[in-house]
């Protein structure tokens, strides 16, 4: 077990899970790789929405920790990377207090957005702070329930992917959809990986993921055809004349297919934690391929 010294600046950074911004990053790459790609793109509000989605994601993990380990989810027998709370690392205040000051920081970089983007991006930026509280905290906690998949094609596929084209283009096409699913197909294979290792852990503590619901072989088949479908689905892009961003995903499916198969093998355990370092390095080289293939 790692060492670490209550709520010093080692303990917020291991709260933080900085690994876990390749999943905010890919798909505002994409919509910044989609403004390029019509002539539209521009750099602050670009800075400005991958600030935004690193902030929400900082911001959701700390929220997580917090409301997982008050609901007795993370226990002795955590088998995925040790979380904070539960660890000691930082105080149950101390942890309120970083909720508050990431949140407001969260909300004070969405406000430069508007000028770019309008008064159309509050509703959406309330509602990105809403459900990154309603995920693990409440008394229907989302993720409890088996809304998380739903959860991650929306707020890291169609949400971030279309308003950071919006806020640049102003406009809504049929690219961004194509590329909204496929990337928000693609990250929830991350979540799958996720729920596929803690599905035992996650019964007993009364969290029904789809994987506690339909059972391993079930989250190992929808594991595969999330990739598989992210990759197909680009295909549609032929349609619209974007023949690098229909095929150059589809070397996605190589590395893809070979984790999935060291997934089953695997089956259990801790060792399954190395899948999901495999699977973040492939999600984040599909969507360098479907960016330069949109660039192209």
């Amino acid at each position: 077990m790692e060492t670490v010294q209550t709520n010093s600046l080692k303990a917020w950074l291991l709260a933080a899970r900085p690994k876990t911004l390749a999943g905010a990053a890919t798909p505002v790459l994409l919509g910044c790789a989609l403004a390029y790609a019509d002539s539209r793109f521009r750099l602050a509000p670009a800075l400005s929405c991958f600030l935004f989605a690193f902030l929400m994601q900082i911001d959701a993990n700390l929220i997580n920790d917090y409301y997982d380990y008050l609901k007795g989810s993370d226990r002795e027998d955590r088998l995925g990377p040790e979380r904070a709370c539960a660890q000691g690392w930082i105080t149950l205040e101390a942890m309120r207090k970083g909720i508050l000051l990431t949140t407001l920081a969260a909300c004070a970089t969405g406000c430069l957005l508007l000028g770019y983007g309008g008064i159309e991006m509050i509703p959406v930026g309330m509602l990105c702070v809403l459900f990154a509280f309603l995920y693990t905290a409440g008394p229907y906690p989302l993720a409890y329930h088996g809304w998380g998949d739903m959860l991650v094609l929306v707020f890291f596929g169609f949400v971030p992917v279309g308003c950071t084209y919006y806020v640049m283009c102003h406009n809504w096409t049929w690219n961004v959809t194509i590329a909204s699913l496929a990337c928000g197909l693609t990250i929830d294979t991350l979540l799958m990986v996720n729920n596929y290792r803690d599905r035992e852990q996650d019964a007993q503590s009364g969290k029904a993921t789809l994987v506690v619901r339909w059972g391993a072989r079930t989250g190992e088949r929808l594991y595969l055809f999330l990739g598989l479908g992210a990759a197909w689905l680009c295909l549609l892009f032929i349609a619209t004349g974007h023949i690098g961003a229909a095929l150059l995903p589809q070397l996605y499916l190589l590395p893809h297919f070979t984790t999935w198969q060291r997934m089953v093998a695997i089956n259990r355990g801790k060792a399954l934690n190395s899948i999901l370092g495999e699977t973040s390095r492939n999600m984040l080289l599909f969507g360098v391929l479907l960016a330069t293939g949109l660039i192209m």
